[in-house]
This record gives C-alpha cells, sequence and structure tokens, in this order.
C-alpha cells in the first residue's frame, strides 16, 4: 500500500520507517513545519515559576522539546506533567521527566485526547490552583489553543482553575518543492492513503495544492476532528485510528 505520512519532519521519519518495515511503500510529505519558540525568554522564565502550577500539559512531543530546549539550567526542578499520548510520553520520558510524574491515557485506552486526559485529572482542580499548558505557536507567533486544548481549558476554568499557555514552538505551513507537488497530485488520485495526525496538517495541503480535486483520495486519521477536515476538503474516503503503530496500520491495510 502507499501511504503518504503528513507529521513534521522528525516524526514523519518515524512513521515511514515503522510503515515500510511492515510492508508498505510509505513516503513522508510534512505539512508542518517545526521551528524555535517565538519567545525563548517568556520559555525560560516559566521554568522559573513552574513552582506555581499544579501541573504542566504538554500538547505533544514537539512541545516537550521545545519547552526543554529554553531550560535554563541542567537541574530542572522538579514538575507534575500531563500528556494525551503515548508520543508525547515517550517526549518526556526522553527528556528526563520520571514516570512516576507523567499523567497519560494508559497505552490501551480508546482515545488519545483532551477528553481523556481531562477523565484522569478532574477530580484534581480545585479553586486557587492554576495549569500551564505549553503548545505552539503559528507563524505569526500567535498561539492557537485548537479544539481539543479550547475544550480542556474550558472544563479546568469551569472547575475554578485557571490556565496559562506557553508557545514552546511554532508550527509553519511547509513550502514544497515541485517534485513533492507533483508527487503530491499524483497520491490524490493513485489510490495512495494519506495518513493525517493534525487538522493543520490537512488544511496546509488545502493552501499548498489549492484546485486539487481529493475525490479519489483516501485518508486514515487519528481523531474524529481531523477526519471531519479531510472530509471537508473532500477526501473520498475516510476512516478514524487510534495514533498506535498496530491500529494505524489495520485501518490503511483495511482499504485493500
Amino acid at each position: 500500500m502507499h501511504v503518504v505520512v503528513t507529521r513534521p519532519q522528525r516524526e514523519a521519519q518515524d512513521w515511514v520507517q515503522a510503515l515500510r518495515q511492515a510492508g508498505h511503500e510509505a513516503w513522508a510529505l510534512p505539512l508542518i513545519s517545526i521551528a524555535p519558540a517565538p519567545d525563548a525568554a517568556a520559555v525560560r522564565q516559566a521554568w522559573q515559576q513552574l513552582d506555581r502550577y499544579l501541573a504542566v500539559m504538554f500538547v505533544s512531543a514537539n512541545a516537550v522539546e521545545g519547552f526543554h530546549a529554553a531550560c535554563p539550567t541542567d537541574d530542572a526542578p522538579p514538575f507534575e506533567a500531563w500528556a494525551t499520548g503515548p508520543g508525547t510520553v515517550r517526549g518526556l520520558r526522553q527528556a528526563g521527566v520520571p514516570a512516576a510524574r507523567i499523567v497519560a491515557p494508559p497505552d490501551d485506552a480508546p482515545q488519545f485526547d483532551s477528553e481523556a486526559l481531562w477523565s484522569l485529572v478532574a477530580q484534581r482542580l480545585r479553586p486557587g490552583v492554576r495549569v500551564l499548558v505549553v503548545r505552539g505557536a503559528d507563524a505569526a507567533g500567535q498561539s492557537s489553543e485548537g479544539a481539543g486544548r479550547d475544550w480542556f481549558a474550558r472544563q479546568v476554568r469551569a472547575a475554578g482553575a485557571e490556565v496559562d499557555f506557553l508557545a514552546s514552538y511554532q508550527r509553519q505551513a511547509p513550502v514544497l518543492d515541485d517534485a513533492q507537488r507533483q508527487r503530491a497530485q499524483l497520491a490524490a488520485r493513485d489510490g495512495s492513503v494519506w495518513l493525517f495526525s493534525s487538522s493543520e496538517a490537512v488544511h496546509n495541503l488545502q493552501a499548498s495544492l489549492p484546485g486539487v480535486d481529493w475525490g479519489r483520495a483516501r485518508a486514515v486519521t487519528t481523531h474524529e476532528r481531523i477526519a471531519q477536515a479531510a472530509r471537508a476538503a473532500g477526501f473520498a474516503e475516510v476512516r478514524e485510528t487510534r495514533p498506535a503503530l498496530a491500529d494505524v496500520r489495520a485501518s490503511i491495510e483495511s482499504f485493500a
């Protein structure tokens, strides 16, 4: 099966390798570029104020990496980290956060998202406590909560607690070269399966290839919201799956 992996470059290469080992002809078309934090001083300041927070929620492994890259000292203060999925948990462990300080849905959870995390932490929120959400910013340096993060923030505030946001990296639209554009246009009609883990990637694809008809294209997405974006873009067949390799493989192979 031909598979187009649209994650940012580093994660895309890992998924391409795993899917090739599983027998698929996968290739990377990163539809989100990752850049450093728009305000590194703000990230360093957050490190110095970690004792203000009940916990730090990270929206992705990129958020973890950007946060730790700006750590002002090798002797980081201890903090509790919240994550929505296994990729972010791996990023936290690689950054040296002890497993005992990480709260995240278990590996066998039916879904990895803000709702799944909320079910684990809701009882700990109360008036007077604060949560720091570490996420990305767009190319202009403006943070965007996203549907899941916006929902999570509303729940925290409804519990009487407070939320602060910090951009530890920037998410930018890619600039596709001619070879990438031609290959993507072919993948829109040759039966390839597109793997999306972000609604933003779907939107960037549309912006990069305006006028392309996706009515013969197929997609696997890792969340209902992403599936909705793919359908709105015109993808003919869209299937949802958990973002674990075995589940992604099964969903891709279900198109055969």
